[in-house]
């Protein structure tokens, strides 16, 4: 990379830092519990708005993983989201009622949290729709992973977003709060995946899986990226350049061995195919908040008047993070 490059690139990085410390007055805290956390916790950073029948499974999921702390923003929700979530004895809670669309959907609010609380911790950033999985699981915590992170002087760990969904018509399957949403939406896609690097910031781009073969039919470069890094040992010059597709500085983004050998990464399982995304994708096509003024929302509000069916013969059921492994989509690296 030339000298300009390397500039243009430190530029944006300052200039993304910046967006965020000037969005800080956006937030205003509701409830602060960060004075009661243990040295080095691991952490989650989220931004919700109208999520409350998602967030006892969200919660309890991730505690089980070991998280010590979660800070969490709500963005105007009228559903008790933010009533239920400022009882939690584990979370620190902030309020944004400004546009999301104009905070980077969320990312400046969340990009202020990590620099403010996150320096030198381990810190995860997820939607509430979104579960790590990553080897050994089913039987080693988060901070078993991060431990071996840090002995081999790793600063990042990806995941690729992994599309789950049901069998048959998912509108007609009714998500309970609380329940795990993996009991309905077993399916993803095994294979249908593109990979193209991105020489600018070193990342590889993914798209693919059941939102490319049923919303993006006609043109599945315009799919969302699958590609994510969302756990990071935080830095306060690091700054997320695309929701968590991509990092600066860009070495951040070298998560995958450029000599021929595979890094240990992960999955993302995303619950987004519940029932309750028909009326998620209504309103965020209306509010035009969402990326590209609410374009996916839009295709998924489409879309789903026509009550797809997701699953297809090649759909595999999910039981758990060794099969992944067996089909390339994680991998454990020399983590053994």
């Amino acid at each position: 990379m030339g000298l300009m490059s390397s500039y243009r690139l430190r530029l944006q990085r300052r200039r993304l830092i910046a967006r965020a410390l000037l969005r800080r007055g956006e937030l205003t805290s509701v409830v602060n519990r960060l004075g009661q956390l243990p040295r080095h916790p691991v952490l989650v950073f989220t931004t919700l708005r109208n999520e409350r029948v998602r967030l006892p499974y969200f919660l309890q999921y991730y505690r089980g993983l070991g998280v010590d702390h979660f800070l969490m923003v709500d963005n105007g929700s009228d559903d008790g989201s933010r009533d239920y979530l400022a009882e939690q004895p584990d979370v620190s809670l902030w309020d944004a009622n400004a546009s999301y669309g104009k905070s980077r959907y969320g990312m400046d609010w969340i990009m202020y949290l990590l620099r403010q609380y996150g320096e030198g911790n381990w810190c995860l950033t997820v939607d509430v729709d979104e579960f790590l999985v990553y080897p050994f699981c089913e039987t080693r915590p988060l901070r078993a992973l991060t431990d071996w992170l840090d002995a081999s002087n790793i600063r990042t760990f990806s995941a690729m977003l992994l599309d789950m969904y049901p069998k048959g018509n998912g509108g007609e399957q009714l998500y309970l709060e609380g329940q795990n949403p993996f009991e309905i939406a077993e399916w993803f896609d095994a294979g249908n995946y593109t990979i193209s690097p991105n020489p600018s910031h070193s990342n590889l781009w993914i798209q693919g899986g059941p939102r490319a073969r049923t919303f993006f039919p006609g043109n599945p470069k315009a799919a969302p990226a699958l590609n994510k890094i969302p756990l990071v040992k935080w830095r306060r010059p690091y700054a997320y350049v695309s929701s968590t597709h991509m990092m600066l500085p860009r070495g951040l983004n070298l998560t995958y061995d450029q000599s021929g050998g595979e890094k240990a990464s992960g999955c993302l399982l995303h619950a987004k195919f519940l029932n309750t995304l028909a009326e998620k994708a209504a309103e965020e096509s209306q509010r035009r908040e969402h990326y590209r003024k609410g374009h996916e929302y839009a295709a998924y509000h489409r879309g789903l008047s026509d009550e797809p069916d997701f699953w297809c013969r090649w759909s595999e059921r999910y039981t758990n993070w060794k099969q992944l492994e067996t089909l390339g989509l994680i991998s454990k690296g020399n983590w053994a």
